[in-house]
């Protein structure tokens, strides 16, 4: 409970649902990340003017820490994993996402909140292989 933080997460989880919504209604298009990037990466696939608001999407993601911090401390990080598992974990999300049809922004944000059943057997399976891990990683190994 010490790193409980309710407003800052209440603030973060309202801004991450507006900003999926205004995308979902102006643009019609999902917020998933994967999905965005994987768009960008297939240059003749993407739709005519499709680029601009996926390098803005992604610009924001970037820049955001750095707006936070005018304001606010950003929290201390370390990073424990060395840089071959990191790279080894990447790949295993990456993987993990194409076979998922999206990622956890994409599932667990906007198609639960369209009722996706999709989305909800992805975002289950996401949440217990997290436990699953979790747990093994603290009390079994």
């Amino acid at each position: 409970m010490e790193n409980f933080t309710p407003i800052s997460s209440l603030t973060g989880g309202l801004l991450i649902g507006l900003s999926a919504s205004i995308l979902i209604l102006f643009i019609g298009r999902i917020a998933g990340i994967s999905g965005i990037i994987a768009s960008l990466l297939q240059f003749k696939n993407t739709p005519k003017g499709h680029h601009t608001w996926r390098l803005l999407f992604i610009a924001g993601l970037l820049i955001s820490s750095q707006v936070y911090e005018m304001f606010a401390p950003l929290p201390a990080s370390e990073i424990a994993a060395s840089t071959s598992t990191l790279i080894i974990a990447g790949l295993l999300v990456g993987f993990g996402t194409q076979m998922g049809s999206g990622c956890t922004s994409g599932h667990g944000v906007c198609g639960l909140s369209r009722l996706s059943f999709r989305s909800l057997t992805a975002t289950l399976c996401f949440m217990f292989t997290g436990f699953v891990v979790c747990y093994l990683m603290l009390h079994v190994v």
